[in-house]
């Protein structure tokens, strides 16, 4: 039997091998679309870490409050990038009030904008985060040097700025900002601070960013009286739905909203956790969304296993003829068509794999080199399915070929030209 096994392998590899250029453009469907899911799997795995891991770097024990409803496990209407105005400046007073939210540690208010800091000769394009005292509290970072914002400078349009890190190296290199001047949108600001070097997180370059008191933001630079989000950090993780409850119940009530279920909400209040299972479940279903699509063009590829190997029936029609008329069943037959055919894919499926492993780690290279925490993740058993996957596929369209090769009449095979 093991013999048997072993020349039709040789048999099979010969018949591969009569015609190289025929049979790799065969194999290259399987080889694109083993790759593909290979590489897609990976590179899903890999964003979702990402994602995941920017989300937690904020910390779990913040709850954001964005303007406009959402539905339970959907993003907020504002992330699709529809203004809406119904957050106030003074919401994020009544949320500090702790008669309202008690396990409230900090609120921090923001609305952003971008311009260009120029200081003497030197100039740069900037994100302007127009926030309040407690952002420290709230967003953590530390400072390098001079102070932070004070409540007061939050509430008046005083003309104050803390730079970040690579904000204070592109305008003053080594000099000290402190006491320093620059000109944003024609307003004079005095540098009070300097944050120290903190890097991206939530997809949010904080070292890339010029911290404003709120109102002058507001007022001066973007010409709005709404805010574009808020976080509360909760005193405990263990009291996160407890204070969920009293930020939703003072909006309402400020809002003028008496349905308690939520149900004509302006507003969106979530915690970091419930963050990251929306994340996680919005990110899953993209995964196996383009999975399938890249498993597609496996379905090409079988397609087109299916017409080679209709061709090479056309092309050993004597073969076949003179096989059987010398005793070969029609089972034997059928077993060395399937074969050629599993090989092929198998051979394909191997190439595909381990082309497909090489790109996705050339991808997390890149994706490293751009400062990203990326996971070089391929699973063994996206290995295996992908594999299994190729061989079905070569047993599939391979059967028609094979019965078709099968029931050829040995007279009639041996008489074709």
């Amino acid at each position: 039997m093991f013999s048997l096994i072993k020349q039709s392998i040789k048999m099979s590899l010969k018949a591969l091998l009569a015609n190289k250029a025929r049979s790799f453009l065969t194999m290259l469907g399987i080889i694109i679309g083993v790759g593909a899911v290979i590489v897609i799997i990976s590179v899903g795995a890999g964003a979702q870490y990402l994602i995941v891991a920017q989300v937690k770097g904020l910390g779990t024990d913040l709850v954001g409050v964005l303007p406009g409803k959402s539905e339970e496990k959907g993003p907020p209407t504002s992330v699709m990038g529809v203004v809406i105005t119904t957050l106030t400046y003074e919401d994020a007073l009544a949320l500090k009030e702790k008669r309202n939210v008690p396990n409230a540690l900090g609120v921090s208010a923001h609305t952003n904008s971008v311009g260009t800091a120029v200081w003497g000769a030197n100039s740069y394009d900037t994100n302007l985060q127009g926030s309040t005292a407690d952002y420290i509290t709230v967003e953590g970072g530390e400072l390098d040097s001079g102070r932070f914002l004070t409540e007061e400078e939050e509430k008046n349009l005083s003309r104050v700025a803390v730079l970040g890190s690579k904000v204070k190296t592109e305008l003053f290199g080594d000099v000290n900002p402190i006491g320093q001047r620059i000109k944003i949108k024609n307003h004079t600001f005095e540098v009070i601070g300097v944050m120290k070097e903190r890097g991206k997180i939530a997809f949010q370059d904080y070292d890339d960013q010029i911290i404003l008191p709120l109102k002058t933001v507001q007022k001066l630079l973007a010409g709005v009286d709404y805010l574009g989000f808020l976080r509360v950090k909760v005193d405990n993780e263990a009291n996160l739905p407890r204070a969920i409850e009293d930020i939703e119940a003072t909006l309402r009530e400020r809002h003028d909203i008496s349905d308690p279920t939520g149900a004509g909400d302006d507003f969106s209040v979530r915690s970091a956790a419930e963050a990251l299972d929306v994340i996680t479940t919005v990110t899953n279903a993209l995964r196996f969304f383009l999975a399938a699509m890249a498993a597609l063009s496996l379905l090409v590829g079988g397609i087109g296993i299916m017409n080679i190997m209709l061709v090479s029936v056309t092309e050993r029609t004597r073969e076949i003829g003179l096989r059987k008329a010398v005793g070969a069943s029609n089972s034997s037959i059928i077993y060395q068509f399937l074969l050629e055919a599993v090989i092929i894919t198998s051979i394909g499926g191997l190439i595909g794999i381990v082309g497909g492993i090489i790109l996705a780690f050339l991808i997390n290279l890149i994706i490293k080199a751009l400062d990203y925490d990326w996971l070089f993740a391929v699973s063994p058993w996206s290995i295996l399915i992908a594999l299994a996957v190729a061989m079905a596929i070569g047993l599939i369209f391979g059967i028609y070929p094979a019965r078709k090769a099968s029931k050829l009449e040995p007279v009639e095979a041996l008489r074709y030209e």
